[in-house]
Formats: structure tokens, sequence, C-alpha cells
């Protein structure tokens, strides 16, 4: 009578999702306050200037029929092409806007470029720790995923990679800065990848894609962030606009393919072919041109900076060992217990939602979104500091 896959993927949330909920039901019987929930990427900075100026701009300047109607099914020629121009200028790669694709944020992206690239058989390469609805896509489209394991400092294990990627791959996803570790990938390690990958496409006879999940670019403490398509041509690029700009429930981004992709026109048009079978055509079209004037813009970044410092900082001198995050807004910390769920079902006891990684596809660790109020933080350590010493 029902899709039995679909019923259930509805009745089982993900566990970041329960955790938000749970959370919701929480606070409406203890209140907000007492509830330390660090379990939702949900951005907590102001929006910089440039999208309230644009906002109002475009209300007052662009006849609403045209400023709220249809856009081209693959988005506003005019933003696909500023798109593109900000990925030459800003990376120095090709770029035009017949190859860029707007996009309900980073999750259209890619379910719309799985969907293109998949056919029966296929496996998709992940990298655990990683994003859980990965896992969901990719099965969605048909595909299988494989994962391969990140090093000891959760950055590429280019050994486990070379296991991984076989005849039978079709792509393989990184996410820099990742989720949830907050590391991001180097220049030589991309130069790594590409080489592995160049190598694994000539015996395969054909190409392996590399698809890059870009939604937490800007958000750096230092590091820099190369851009995938400037080492491997066979790149495609999900990118949203929700982290930089807080816009997250905008849902706005893009994929642009590399112009220089094998077979690049016919892949954009089974990107094409995707979005329409998806119904992700037409992104809503006032962001697509609020986002095309604060391309390369962000909020005030340095709250992130200031709250990774002192809960990382809080945790480390209370004895917990933890990932310093190079970017993103997650702190990754080893649960004291082997089995991170329990250990995660022991917070709730002092009110601390915490997300256990076993659904990113590593064991013993968890994820504490640092992107709340800096009071939130302030006020969750006596219980942090609770919560280790029952181990100790």
């Amino acid at each position: 009578m029902l899709n039995e896959k679909m019923l259930r993927l509805g009745r089982e949330r993900s566990a970041i999702r329960e955790l938000f909920e749970y959370g919701n039901g929480r606070a409406q019987e203890i209140g907000r306050e007492n509830v330390f929930d660090f379990s939702l990427g949900n951005p907590s900075i102001p929006a910089p200037a440039c999208v309230e100026q644009e906002i109002k701009r475009l209300l007052r300047d662009m006849p609403a029929q045209e400023l709220h109607g249809y856009t081209s099914a693959a988005g506003d020629a005019q933003v696909r092409r500023a798109v593109a121009s900000y990925i030459e200028g800003a990376f120095g790669v090709p770029m035009d806007g017949e190859h860029v694709y707007m996009t309900c944020g980073a999750a259209a992206s890619l379910t719309i470029v799985l969907t293109a690239l998949c056919e029966e058989g296929d496996e998709f390469v992940v990298i655990a720790p990683y994003f859980p609805e990965y896992r969901v896509f990719i099965e969605n489209a048909g595909g299988m995923v494989k994962a391969a394991r990140a090093d000891k400092r959760f950055h590429l294990d280019m050994g486990s990679l070379d296991e991984a990627v076989t005849e039978k791959t079709k792509a393989v996803i990184i996410n820099s800065p990742n989720n949830p570790a907050g590391t991001v990938y180097g220049e030589n390690e991309l130069k790594e990848l590409a080489v592995l990958l160049k190598k694994k496409s000539a015996q395969k006879g054909a190409p392996i894609f590399l698809i890059a999940d870009e939604p937490y670019r800007e958000l750096t403490y230092g590091a820099a962030v190369p851009y995938p398509a400037a080492y491997y041509r066979d790149t495609i690029v999900c990118y949203s606009f929700s982290k930089s700009l807080s816009l997250a429930g905008e849902r706005i981004g893009y994929l642009a393919v590399s112009p220089q992709c094998t077979g690049a026109d016919d892949l954009f048009a089974a990107v094409c072919g995707a979005g329409r079978s998806l119904g992700f055509v037409c992104a809503p079209a006032l962001f697509q041109r609020v986002c095309a004037s604060c391309l390369g813009k962000s909020g005030d970044l340095s709250r992130y900076r200031e709250n990774r410092d002192l809960l990382y900082n809080a945790l480390r001198s209370f004895g917990y060992e933890c990932v310093e995050p190079e970017g993103a807004f997650y702190l990754f910390v080893k649960s004291p217990l082997s089995d991170a769920k329990a250990f995660c079902e022991r917070a709730k006891k002092y009110e601390l939602l915490l997300v256990p990684s076993d659904s990113f596809g590593v064991e013993g660790y968890v994820r504490i979104s640092y992107c709340v109020k800096r009071e939130t933080i302030e006020r969750s350590l006596p219980a942090f500091e609770k919560l280790i010493k029952e181990f100790e």
C-alpha cells in the first residue's frame, strides 16, 4: 500500500533531528534556557548586511511578478553567470554559467548529482566520519555506499581510499571542512587524491568523479581550503549558502560541473534531467538573486572561533579528548564509554544533547555543534564537568 522504504525513513528520523525534537520537547517542560542543545548545525550569527540590503533593493526596484516568478529550471541566467564568474575569480579555475545549476541547498545538489550519475551496480565512496544523509541520498539514487576510513587525525587515508575505490566506483564524496570532525583537507591531500583517482579511472576505463560537498567552505580558523576542481578535472562541487550567509532555512545553493569534466555537457544535461525528475527546478527566485550579490561574503565568523576556543579549552581541561576543529562549527569528542549512544543517554541527565558518532560511520565519539549563543556554552560547562567526573 505504501513505499516501505519511505515509510521507514519517515518513522526513523536522523539521529540529529531526533535529538533536536527531543530538545524542543524538553524546552517546553523545563524552559529553553535549561536545555543545552548541541544537536543541530543551525547558524547562530546574523546574516551579513548585504543580505538585508539586497532584499530591500530587489523589493523596491524589481517588479513583483518578475522577482517572485519562475526562473529557468536551472536558475536565473544572470545569477548562474555571476556564480561562474566568482568561481573563476576566487579559485582560478574555468567555469561558465552553462555548467551551474541553482538548487535548494547542498542536499538538493547532492541528490541531483547522485541521481544524474548513478547506474545499476554503481558504488559511491564516502569517508568516515561522514554526514549521515549521504547514505540516504546514495541509496535512494540506486547506488551502494562504500566507506573508506579517515586517518587518526580524521584526514584522508590514501591506503583506505585505495582499497575502497574499485571499478564499481562511480564517484568519491569529500566534505571539507568536515562535518562532524571539523578537519580541512590540505593541498597535498587533494593532490594525492587526484593522483589516486586518475590511476583508478585509467584502470576502470571511465572517469571516477569527485563530488565536493562544500557548505562550510568559508568557516575556517586560519586553514586554507583548496578548491578540488583545481586538482582534479572530473569534479562536481555542491555548495550551500546556508552557513556562510546564515540562510539555512531559505534552502539555497548551487552545483557546479567543471567544464573540464569528461563529457561535461552531457553530464550537465543529466543534472538537468535529474533536477526535473526530482522536482528540483527553479530554486527560490528571490534568494537566487540575493546570493548572487553576496558571493564570497559571510557573517561575523569570529563568534564561531570564540565558541570553539571556549568549548575546546574547557572540555580538555575537564579531561575530555577532543579533535581541534580547523573549520565548520562542530567539536568531535571521544566518548569515555565505547558505546557513544550510551554516553549520550547519560549526558541527557545533565540536559546535554550530544550526537553519537555511530550514524557518522564511526564509533566512540560524539559531535557537539557549537553554533549556539556563547551564554549557552558558558552555562553548560558545569554540566560537562559533572558528566566527565562520573567516569573518573
